[in-house]
């Protein structure tokens, strides 16, 4: 992925749409190795992935910046008490089924402060996509790529207030990233 851009993807993602501030609390659904630590201020941060490996390698690199848990997405992953100002799932909703999204949506809703964001960023299919887009995005390992409207109509069952943001011009190949960001 590095081949591809995406250190300054993940840069330009943070001070663009995620926009944190110090002190802010961070939960990373899907947080895979953790790598978005390079980008973020001093924040109380906790991620979660699904695959021991990748907790594995954020716990060695990062230690203390973090805490992080071999968890699935499910509405059910968090102490019931936890609050967050930003909750970030780049690259996860593409990996979940209908019913997982949705909860993930949900959970995220649940645990988001009145005045917190959620940001996602995954692969998405749009009209009059080059066959190297589309073609890009079917190799990829999520199996779930959807179109923007999908992806919408997941976000606003938990969200009131979806706004939508297609970039072709991430990557270094054809492309098509959606980000939402989504409030109470």
């Amino acid at each position: 992925m590095r081949l591809l851009g995406s250190d300054k993807i993940t840069r330009m993602f943070v001070e663009t749409y995620v926009r944190p501030q110090s002190g802010n609390y961070v939960l990373d659904i899907g947080c895979g190795p953790a790598d978005i630590l390079n980008s973020l201020p001093d924040v109380t941060y906790y991620g979660f992935d699904m695959d021991a490996g990748y907790i594995d390698a954020a716990r060695k690199r990062y230690g203390k910046r973090g805490t992080f848990a071999c968890k699935k997405v499910c509405k059910d992953a968090l102490d019931e008490n936890s609050r967050f100002d930003l909750i970030l799932a780049k690259g996860v909703l593409h990996h979940l089924t209908d019913p997982e999204a949705a909860d993930m949506f949900e959970l995220a809703h649940t645990h988001l402060n009145k005045d917190g964001r959620l940001i996602t960023f995954d692969g998405c299919y749009v009209p009059g996509q080059s066959y190297f887009a589309k073609k890009f995005l079917a190799l990829d390992r999520g199996k779930y790529v959807r179109t923007k409207e999908a992806y919408l109509k997941l976000a606003s069952h938990s969200f009131s207030n979806v706004t939508p943001t297609l970039r072709h011009d991430l990557l270094r190949i054809p492309y098509t990233i959606l980000i939402m960001e989504c409030t109470k």
